[in-house]
């Protein structure tokens, strides 16, 4: 094969395309707010080494998560905890039953859920179903419903 079609470098990597950024508010509990940093400080490091090793492919991959950490940082508003208990609220934890189980979830900003973790989202629509309603009402989970047990503020 002549080599006049081919690239004598491979500069596949030296810009990939950034991290989709989400429409929504970038709500962030301060435990929210920490992650990020502590992503932004860990992918500095790793750039550092990358460079170093002079490793482009991985350099352009923590280039790309240092675009999008950088911005969730600039953009994140952060939200304390209210104590009023009055309705299910940002960064509160709400225990609900449905199925016949009990689950609780902290609602938290985008970065941070996990449900599995037992985080939510504020945008997801479970939590968007949740916010303002009181311990005793019942929301759309689903296919079923799902009653508001407790509300507990951050401690």
């Amino acid at each position: 094969m002549s080599r006049a079609f081919v690239k004598e470098t491979d500069e596949s990597f030296e810009i990939l395309p950034d991290r989709p950024v989400s429409p929504h508010p970038n709500l962030v509990t301060p435990q929210g707010l920490a992650l990020i940093e502590v992503s932004l400080a860990r992918l500095r490091e790793q750039r550092a080494q990358a460079q170093k090793a002079n490793d482009r492919a991985v350099r352009a991959r923590i280039d790309r998560d240092l675009r999008y950490w950088s911005s969730r940082q600039s953009t994140a508003q952060v939200v304390h905890s209210a104590t009023d208990l009055a309705g299910v609220h940002f960064g509160c934890t709400v225990t609900i039953a449905r199925d016949g189980r009990c689950e609780s979830y902290r609602i938290v900003g985008e970065d941070e859920a996990d449900p599995n973790q037992g985080t939510l989202s504020y945008v997801s629509p479970l939590a968007q179903a949740l916010m303002g309603k009181q311990v005793g009402d019942a929301v759309r989970a689903g296919r079923t419903e799902a009653e508001i047990l407790e509300i507990t503020p951050v401690r």
